[in-house]
């Protein structure tokens, strides 16, 4: 199965990156939860320092476009096959670089994608 790095996870049950790392789980994707809160989704332990030797398969973000920015070149370093931005985090610019990179990218949102099974 393929791994998802959530940005932006968060321990809150009412955030969004919250429901999409229990929908991750729900559908057997194996998960890196990365947040600047530490605690637990689940069993998944929320990551808040970067690790630049992740293999990803896909990023989905839940950080809004202005505190992306420091994560375009680590984002682009790990090489995912694409970058999910969700609702409210679109960002032209950061979809450019990753396109120049290789990278695909697309304005989506991840529990819609894993309801339809489209993820």
């Amino acid at each position: 199965m393929r791994k998802t790095l959530v940005i932006g996870a968060n321990p809150n049950p009412e955030r969004y990156a919250f429901k999409a790392v229990e929908k991750l789980i729900k559908h057997d994707f194996e998960i890196i939860a990365f947040g600047q809160k530490k605690g637990k989704i689940n069993e998944v332990e929320i990551e808040n320092e970067w690790n630049p030797s992740w293999e990803v398969d896909t990023v989905t973000l839940y950080l809004n476009p202005t505190n992306q920015i420091q994560y375009y070149q680590p984002i682009i370093d790990l090489k995912p096959r694409r970058v999910i931005f969700n609702p409210g985090t679109e960002n032209a610019e950061f979809s450019e670089l990753l396109a120049k990179n290789g990278i695909e990218s697309e304005i989506a949102c991840t529990l819609v994608l894993l309801s339809l099974g489209e993820y």
